[in-house]
């Protein structure tokens, strides 16, 4: 007989209960880190997070770093690869991941020149992928490519996404839901489309009026408050409950990060 195990986190007085777990990417605090890492990694306690997704030390060793994630109880349940290493180096990519304990392995980004994207780069991506992620799953590791939007150009009757979902053997993904909407995609769509494919989440909210484009680019600010913004959060989180996807992650780009997320937080807080 299988056990539900649902997972708690304290939002001040709540508690968000799910079969999910919401953290944070600390991508989001990259700034607050070069101010105060103690501190920094002491606010996401504040904020009732246990789950982050990392793999830096911001300048410590990974010894002390690994120290201040114990005294503030942060798991790093996913660390960050650069293409590069996965590419060339994936043994150092095992070692960081098993160094923090992790699960997942996500790549956020596959350098290319300009805003030159098309078929060949989509095929050599996939074809890193499939490979480092083979070796990753030996190691008992996940392999998980977060698209940035420039994968969603037309290709054939869909999009080059299509082409790398379809191709990816031995990888899995993780939906950036601004991005994926940002690239011209309806993130709620994707999800239902590839059931299968998609083990972590990016919730981001993306402000009123903006227009995306397929470059991966834009400006910071445009982050705003889950809830308040056009992409249905409401939608995504539902969907992500009902497929079982494990932990979905806040990243907030934006300089009020530390104002936002508790909103964020809230907003979670109140969906059925």
């Amino acid at each position: 007989m299988k056990k539900l195990i649902f997972n708690f986190i304290l939002i001040g007085s709540c508690a968000f209960a799910n079969a999910q777990e919401v953290g944070l990417q600390l991508y989001s605090l990259r700034n607050q880190f070069k101010q105060n890492v103690p501190n920094t990694l002491g606010l996401i306690h504040e904020w009732g997070i246990s789950k982050i997704e990392g793999g830096d030390t911001y300048g410590m060793s990974k010894e002390s770093f690994k120290e201040l994630l114990a005294e503030n109880d942060l798991d790093v349940v996913s660390v960050g690869a650069s293409f590069e290493d996965l590419e060339s180096d994936v043994t150092t990519v095992i070692s960081n991941a098993k160094a923090f304990g992790a699960k997942y392995v996500m790549c956020a980004w596959v350098p290319h020149d300009a805003n030159k994207w098309d078929l060949e780069e989509t095929q050599h991506a996939t074809e890193v992928f499939n490979k480092a992620g083979k070796i990753l799953n030996q190691n008992g590791l996940t392999l998980a490519y977060h698209p940035h939007g420039y994968e969603f150009r037309p290709y054939k009757n869909g999009t080059l996404f299509d082409y790398m979902a379809d191709n990816a053997m031995d990888f899995k993904f993780e939906l950036d839901v601004f991005w994926a909407q940002h690239g011209g995609e309806d993130p709620l769509a994707l999800m239902k489309k590839y059931p299968k494919k998609f083990v972590l989440l990016h919730l981001k909210d993306m402000e009123k009026g903006i227009k995306g484009n397929d470059t991966g680019h834009e400006e910071d600010d445009t982050n705003v408050v889950l809830g308040t913004g056009q992409i249905d959060i409401a939608g995504v989180v539902a969907e992500a409950k009902k497929l079982g996807i494990e932990y979905m992650f806040i990243e907030d780009e934006s300089s009020n990060v530390v104002s936002q997320v508790p909103l964020s937080l809230e907003y979670l807080d109140q969906l059925d």
